[in-house]
């Protein structure tokens, strides 16, 4: 089964004022997900949105959300995510080694899709039985950055984790976070990144249709 390329500007660059119509904006040109960053101030040092504001945007969109929960207690957020209408739910492994079959379980009882993000320091290893797991995730997140801020330089040494990932797993969806842009995207499609998250690299750019169409052309034509 071949994975389909997925572009989701991350709505961390957005104007969160107009957060509604930024949302639109973004669908309007080409968007296929929102990548909406969860931070608790404590697994990384920044704050940015909860529950409330995906409550929120819910109302005024049907637009797959992609929450990306970079917090210590992701079981805390399950419930109140999945009320509040988010569409995939993924957890950094890096919180979530004791209790990561109880947490995708529970993702999925909230009718959302479980995915498991990996910081640069973490070995890709750490992810397998959780890809192989008889009850498993459906997305594998490779950070390209540290998280906890937008803007930053993309590390290309992690394609080697999204290569070995994606000749393990030839099916499954690979999202790469952090620097992605027109300069970097060709390094993240050929290592066989599906699912694209850019933040600055859209919202900033003059067109940023032009940005999402060229991102989405370099996924298709690496695969």
């Amino acid at each position: 089964m071949a994975v389909t390329p997925k572009i989701a500007p991350s709505m961390l660059s957005s104007d969160f004022a107009n957060l509604a119509s930024e949302a639109h904006r973004m669908i309007n040109y080409g968007a296929d997900w929102l990548h909406m960053d969860i931070m608790d101030g404590h697994f990384v040092p920044n704050l940015t949105m909860g529950a409330p504001i995906i409550e929120s945007l819910r109302k005024h969109t049907k637009a797959y959300l992609d929450c990306h929960l970079m917090v210590t207690n992701p079981l805390d957020y399950v419930e109140p995510l999945g009320k509040a209408g988010a569409s995939g739910f993924t957890f950094h492994i890096e919180t979530s080694k004791d209790n990561w079959k109880e947490l995708i379980q529970s993702i999925k009882s909230q009718r959302m899709k479980p995915g498991v993000a990996i910081k640069p320091g973490t070995s890709v290893e750490e992810v397998y039985p959780l890809v192989e797991s008889e009850n498993p995730v459906e997305m594998v997140l490779v950070m390209t950055v540290e998280p906890g801020f937008g803007g930053q330089k993309f590390m290309p040494e992690m394609m080697e984790k999204v290569r070995i990932l994606r000749k393990k797993y030839p099916s499954l969806d690979i999202e790469v976070d952090g620097g992605l842009g027109p300069s970097t995207i060709d390094a993240a499609a050929s290592a066989g990144a599906n699912c694209i998250v850019a933040g600055s690299s859209v919202f900033g750019a003059p067109e940023p249709a032009h940005v999402i169409s060229l991102l989405r052309n370099s996924v298709e034509k690496a695969q």
